[in-house]
């Protein structure tokens, strides 16, 4: 810690919350993981956090928001780079329940919306006595 409260990159074992949610990959920039922090979108072990010079070290667990879902992770390791995928995720576990697979077409098609499938033109049949 210095004189003004900071965290300071030199201090072992402890890296700035921001940094570490960058090297970690869940932020594209380290501007928009500082902007999460500092509006208080970050929970450090529990406790809301305010500004992006937090320190995290490992053992520490994180929730935050991530798009539409909710990212629980614990702090394996501190990077001491922005790698590769598979190197920013030996960084943190999971904790977050699994998110179901979201499809990318609704599986029901809306009433009068575009052309009849084979099935309802089938069902239309059936209602009209044409089937037979």
């Amino acid at each position: 810690m210095t004189a003004t409260g900071d965290a300071d990159d030199s201090a072992p074992g402890r890296l700035r919350i921001d940094k570490w949610l960058w090297f970690a990959r869940f932020f594209k920039t380290r501007s928009l993981a500082a902007k999460q922090c500092n509006d208080g979108a970050v929970r450090l072990s529990g406790a809301v956090v305010t500004k992006a010079h937090a320190a995290v070290k490992p053992g520490d667990v994180l929730t935050f928001a991530q798009g539409r879902h909710i990212r629980v992770i614990k702090v394996l390791a501190l990077g001491n780079r922005r790698g590769p995928a598979p190197e920013a995720q030996a960084l943190y576990e999971d904790l977050s329940p699994p998110v179901p697979e979201e499809r990318l077409e609704d599986p029901y098609r809306a009433p009068g919306a575009g052309r009849p499938t084979k099935r309802d033109r089938r069902a239309i049949d059936a209602l009209h006595g044409d089937g037979e």
